[in-house]
Protein backbone atom coordinates (compact mmCIF):
# COMPACT_ATOMS: atom_id res chain seq x y z
CA UNK A 1 0.00 0.00 0.00
CA UNK A 2 1.55 3.56 -0.58
CA UNK A 3 0.96 6.26 0.70
CA UNK A 4 -1.75 8.00 -0.76
CA UNK A 5 -3.21 4.39 -0.66
CA UNK A 6 -2.61 4.71 2.98
CA UNK A 7 -4.21 8.21 2.83
CA UNK A 8 -7.54 6.86 1.53
CA UNK A 9 -7.65 4.27 3.84
CA UNK A 10 -7.27 6.32 7.00
CA UNK A 11 -10.01 8.90 5.84
CA UNK A 12 -12.44 5.78 5.52
CA UNK A 13 -11.55 4.49 8.89
CA UNK A 14 -12.38 8.00 10.11
CA UNK A 15 -15.68 8.48 8.34
CA UNK A 16 -16.36 5.10 9.85
CA UNK A 17 -15.97 5.69 13.17
CA UNK A 18 -17.76 8.99 12.77
CA UNK A 19 -20.70 7.05 11.10
CA UNK A 20 -20.72 4.69 14.19
CA UNK A 21 -20.49 7.64 16.83
CA UNK A 22 -23.75 8.95 15.08
CA UNK A 23 -25.41 5.85 15.27
CA UNK A 24 -24.68 5.91 19.31
CA UNK A 25 -25.75 9.10 19.47
CA UNK A 26 -29.30 7.96 17.30
CA UNK A 27 -29.39 5.02 19.94
CA UNK A 28 -28.95 7.50 23.16
CA UNK A 29 -31.64 10.08 21.70
CA UNK A 30 -34.34 7.08 21.45
CA UNK A 31 -33.59 5.35 24.57
CA UNK A 32 -33.41 8.85 26.63
CA UNK A 33 -36.95 9.85 24.94
CA UNK A 34 -38.22 6.10 25.22
CA UNK A 35 -37.59 6.39 29.18
CA UNK A 36 -39.38 9.38 29.38
CA UNK A 37 -42.44 8.02 27.92
CA UNK A 38 -42.41 5.07 29.88
CA UNK A 39 -43.44 7.04 32.84
CA UNK A 40 -46.51 7.85 31.26
CA UNK A 41 -49.83 4.71 31.14
CA UNK A 42 -50.50 4.62 27.50
CA UNK A 43 -52.63 7.13 26.00
CA UNK A 44 -52.63 9.50 29.49
CA UNK A 45 -54.10 12.82 27.51
CA UNK A 46 -52.60 16.02 29.60
CA UNK A 47 -54.83 16.88 32.64
CA UNK A 48 -55.33 20.65 31.58
CA UNK A 49 -55.53 23.19 34.67
CA UNK A 50 -53.54 19.92 36.93
CA UNK A 51 -50.06 20.89 38.63
CA UNK A 52 -49.18 17.66 36.55
CA UNK A 53 -49.39 20.24 33.03
CA UNK A 54 -46.09 22.10 32.73
CA UNK A 55 -44.33 18.81 33.38
CA UNK A 56 -46.12 17.06 31.26
CA UNK A 57 -45.84 19.22 28.31
CA UNK A 58 -42.32 19.78 29.00
CA UNK A 59 -41.95 16.19 28.81
CA UNK A 60 -43.49 15.44 25.72
CA UNK A 61 -41.33 18.16 24.23
CA UNK A 62 -38.78 16.23 25.10
CA UNK A 63 -39.57 13.03 23.67
CA UNK A 64 -40.22 15.00 20.20
CA UNK A 65 -36.89 16.63 20.19
CA UNK A 66 -34.94 13.58 21.84
CA UNK A 67 -36.84 11.58 18.25
CA UNK A 68 -36.05 14.10 16.02
CA UNK A 69 -32.44 14.40 16.94
CA UNK A 70 -32.05 10.20 16.73
CA UNK A 71 -33.47 10.73 13.27
CA UNK A 72 -31.46 13.23 12.41
CA UNK A 73 -28.25 10.98 13.81
CA UNK A 74 -29.44 7.99 12.10
CA UNK A 75 -29.41 9.73 8.72
CA UNK A 76 -26.46 11.52 9.03
CA UNK A 77 -24.33 7.93 10.04
CA UNK A 78 -26.44 6.89 6.64
CA UNK A 79 -24.45 9.95 4.76
CA UNK A 80 -21.02 9.24 6.42
CA UNK A 81 -21.51 5.33 5.68
CA UNK A 82 -21.70 6.03 1.93
CA UNK A 83 -19.13 8.86 1.98
CA UNK A 84 -17.12 6.08 3.33
CA UNK A 85 -18.31 3.67 0.76
CA UNK A 86 -17.00 6.67 -1.95
CA UNK A 87 -13.69 7.02 -0.83
CA UNK A 88 -11.48 5.91 -3.67
CA UNK A 89 -14.36 5.25 -6.00
CA UNK A 90 -14.20 8.84 -7.88
CA UNK A 91 -11.78 7.97 -10.60
CA UNK A 92 -7.68 8.12 -11.09
CA UNK A 93 -6.99 10.54 -8.58
CA UNK A 94 -3.54 12.64 -9.80
CA UNK A 95 -1.87 12.62 -6.27
CA UNK A 96 -1.74 8.85 -6.30
CA UNK A 97 2.05 8.07 -7.04
CA UNK A 98 0.71 5.44 -9.50
CA UNK A 99 -1.74 7.27 -11.50
CA UNK A 100 0.10 7.35 -14.87
CA UNK A 101 0.39 2.90 -14.46
CA UNK A 102 -3.21 3.06 -13.40
CA UNK A 103 -4.85 5.37 -16.67
CA UNK A 104 -2.82 3.28 -18.74
CA UNK A 105 -4.42 0.89 -18.06
CA UNK A 106 -7.43 2.44 -18.22
CA UNK A 107 -6.54 3.04 -21.56
CA UNK A 108 -5.99 0.04 -23.07
CA UNK A 109 -9.36 -1.46 -21.30
CA UNK A 110 -10.87 1.39 -23.48
CA UNK A 111 -8.79 0.62 -26.46
CA UNK A 112 -9.91 -2.95 -25.99
CA UNK A 113 -13.41 -1.74 -26.21
CA UNK A 114 -13.39 -0.15 -29.55
CA UNK A 115 -11.54 -3.03 -31.04
CA UNK A 116 -14.56 -5.26 -30.06
CA UNK A 117 -17.08 -3.08 -30.47
CA UNK A 118 -15.89 -3.11 -33.97
CA UNK A 119 -15.27 -6.66 -34.58
CA UNK A 120 -19.21 -6.61 -33.02
CA UNK A 121 -20.34 -4.62 -35.73
CA UNK A 122 -18.77 -6.26 -38.50
CA UNK A 123 -19.79 -9.60 -37.58
CA UNK A 124 -23.64 -8.72 -37.40
CA UNK A 125 -22.99 -7.04 -40.89
CA UNK A 126 -22.13 -10.21 -41.66
CA UNK A 127 -24.67 -11.93 -40.05
CA UNK A 128 -21.39 -14.14 -38.83
CA UNK A 129 -23.30 -15.99 -35.76
CA UNK A 130 -19.66 -17.75 -34.82
CA UNK A 131 -18.06 -14.34 -34.60
CA UNK A 132 -20.27 -13.19 -31.91
CA UNK A 133 -19.81 -16.36 -30.15
CA UNK A 134 -16.21 -16.43 -30.33
CA UNK A 135 -16.28 -13.07 -29.10
CA UNK A 136 -17.80 -14.77 -25.94
CA UNK A 137 -21.80 -13.16 -26.40
CA UNK A 138 -24.07 -15.65 -25.34
CA UNK A 139 -27.42 -16.77 -27.48
CA UNK A 140 -29.56 -14.11 -25.81
CA UNK A 141 -26.71 -11.29 -25.87
CA UNK A 142 -26.85 -11.85 -29.18
CA UNK A 143 -30.22 -11.63 -29.93
CA UNK A 144 -30.28 -8.74 -27.84
CA UNK A 145 -27.81 -7.34 -30.30
CA UNK A 146 -29.54 -8.30 -33.21
CA UNK A 147 -32.50 -6.18 -31.98
CA UNK A 148 -32.95 -2.77 -33.72
CA UNK A 149 -32.88 0.14 -31.20
CA UNK A 150 -35.59 3.49 -32.20
CA UNK A 151 -33.51 4.60 -35.16
CA UNK A 152 -33.33 0.96 -36.72
CA UNK A 153 -29.58 0.28 -35.48
CA UNK A 154 -28.13 -3.22 -34.91
CA UNK A 155 -25.09 -3.38 -32.59
CA UNK A 156 -22.94 -0.76 -31.05
CA UNK A 157 -24.77 3.16 -32.99
CA UNK A 158 -21.84 5.81 -33.79
CA UNK A 159 -22.60 7.96 -30.68
CA UNK A 160 -21.08 5.12 -28.68
CA UNK A 161 -17.75 5.30 -30.40
CA UNK A 162 -17.84 9.01 -30.76
CA UNK A 163 -18.00 9.22 -26.70
CA UNK A 164 -15.13 6.53 -26.57
CA UNK A 165 -12.93 8.07 -28.28
CA UNK A 166 -13.32 11.21 -26.64
CA UNK A 167 -12.45 9.83 -23.66
CA UNK A 168 -9.54 7.72 -24.74
CA UNK A 169 -8.30 10.99 -25.91
CA UNK A 170 -8.77 12.82 -22.68
CA UNK A 171 -6.90 9.86 -20.67
CA UNK A 172 -3.78 10.02 -23.02
CA UNK A 173 -3.71 13.64 -22.72
CA UNK A 174 -3.98 13.68 -18.82
CA UNK A 175 -1.04 10.45 -19.02
CA UNK A 176 0.82 12.72 -20.82
CA UNK A 177 0.34 16.11 -18.59
CA UNK A 178 1.05 13.78 -15.73
CA UNK A 179 4.36 11.95 -17.41
CA UNK A 180 5.35 15.53 -18.16
CA UNK A 181 4.93 17.04 -14.65
CA UNK A 182 6.54 13.79 -13.17
CA UNK A 183 9.90 14.71 -14.96
CA UNK A 184 9.87 18.58 -13.60
CA UNK A 185 11.27 19.77 -10.28
CA UNK A 186 9.62 21.48 -7.70
CA UNK A 187 9.93 25.38 -8.32
CA UNK A 188 9.38 28.62 -5.77
CA UNK A 189 9.11 32.04 -7.09
CA UNK A 190 9.25 34.62 -4.10
CA UNK A 191 7.40 38.08 -4.43
CA UNK A 192 8.91 41.54 -3.69
CA UNK A 193 6.30 41.46 -0.52
CA UNK A 194 7.45 37.97 0.46
CA UNK A 195 4.56 36.08 -1.02
CA UNK A 196 5.98 32.76 -1.94
CA UNK A 197 4.59 30.23 -5.22
CA UNK A 198 5.46 27.26 -5.34
CA UNK A 199 5.22 24.89 -7.37
CA UNK A 200 5.13 21.80 -5.63
CA UNK A 201 5.69 18.62 -7.44
CA UNK A 202 5.43 16.10 -4.21
CA UNK A 203 2.49 17.20 -3.04
CA UNK A 204 1.08 17.83 -6.73
CA UNK A 205 0.04 20.92 -5.77
CA UNK A 206 0.87 24.86 -6.55
CA UNK A 207 1.11 26.63 -3.46
CA UNK A 208 0.76 29.88 -2.51
CA UNK A 209 2.47 31.24 0.82
CA UNK A 210 1.99 34.82 2.47
CA UNK A 211 3.82 37.05 5.39
CA UNK A 212 0.29 37.43 6.54
CA UNK A 213 -3.35 36.76 6.54
CA UNK A 214 -4.49 37.54 3.13
CA UNK A 215 -7.55 40.64 3.38
CA UNK A 216 -11.30 39.26 2.44
CA UNK A 217 -10.90 40.01 -1.05
CA UNK A 218 -8.38 38.25 -1.50
CA UNK A 219 -9.52 35.23 0.16
CA UNK A 220 -12.35 35.33 -1.63
CA UNK A 221 -10.58 35.53 -4.68
CA UNK A 222 -8.11 32.71 -3.87
CA UNK A 223 -11.50 30.64 -3.23
CA UNK A 224 -12.94 31.73 -6.44
CA UNK A 225 -10.20 30.28 -8.59
CA UNK A 226 -10.71 26.82 -7.03
CA UNK A 227 -7.44 27.28 -4.14
CA UNK A 228 -8.36 26.29 -0.41
CA UNK A 229 -6.62 27.07 2.57
CA UNK A 230 -4.35 23.79 4.02
CA UNK A 231 -3.30 24.26 7.75
CA UNK A 232 -0.99 21.36 7.72
CA UNK A 233 0.50 22.93 4.49
CA UNK A 234 0.27 26.35 6.17
CA UNK A 235 -0.58 27.72 2.53
CA UNK A 236 -3.34 28.30 0.18
CA UNK A 237 -2.68 25.64 -2.34
CA UNK A 238 -4.62 23.77 -5.33
CA UNK A 239 -4.14 20.70 -7.22
CA UNK A 240 -1.03 21.41 -10.08
CA UNK A 241 -1.84 22.10 -13.22
CA UNK A 242 -0.46 25.22 -15.99
CA UNK A 243 -4.11 26.81 -14.69
CA UNK A 244 -3.28 26.81 -11.47
CA UNK A 245 -0.15 28.73 -12.03
CA UNK A 246 -1.39 31.13 -13.98
CA UNK A 247 -4.55 31.81 -11.81
CA UNK A 248 -1.52 32.16 -8.81
CA UNK A 249 0.34 34.50 -11.19
CA UNK A 250 -2.97 36.48 -12.33
CA UNK A 251 -4.32 37.09 -8.76
CA UNK A 252 -0.54 38.18 -7.28
CA UNK A 253 0.07 40.62 -10.14
CA UNK A 254 2.88 38.66 -11.64
CA UNK A 255 3.56 37.44 -15.17
CA UNK A 256 3.09 34.02 -16.48
CA UNK A 257 4.93 32.15 -16.11
CA UNK A 258 7.00 33.30 -13.61
CA UNK A 259 10.10 35.08 -14.59
CA UNK A 260 13.57 32.79 -13.61
CA UNK A 261 14.72 35.79 -11.48
CA UNK A 262 12.33 34.90 -9.05
CA UNK A 263 13.39 31.69 -8.23
CA UNK A 264 14.24 31.07 -4.72
CA UNK A 265 16.26 28.43 -3.12
CA UNK A 266 15.06 28.40 0.44
CA UNK A 267 12.18 27.49 2.05
CA UNK A 268 9.53 29.77 2.79
CA UNK A 269 7.67 30.66 5.78
CA UNK A 270 4.56 29.59 6.99
CA UNK A 271 1.80 32.18 6.98
CA UNK A 272 -1.68 31.84 8.97
CA UNK A 273 -4.54 31.71 7.31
Amino acid sequence: MNRYDAKLEARRARLLERAEKSRADAQAHFKRADAIASMFPYGQPILIGHHSEGRHRADLKRIRNGIGKGVEATRQAETLQQRAAAVGSAGVSSDDPEAVAKLKTKLAKLEEDVARMKSVNAALRHDDHEALVALGFTEAQIAKLREPDFAGRIGFPRYVFTNTGAEIRRVRARIERLQRQHQQESRTYVLEDGTWIVWNIEANRVQILTPGKPDEGMRRALKGCGYRWSPSEGAWQRHLSDSALYDACRLLGVSFPPPAHMLAGVEPSHAEE
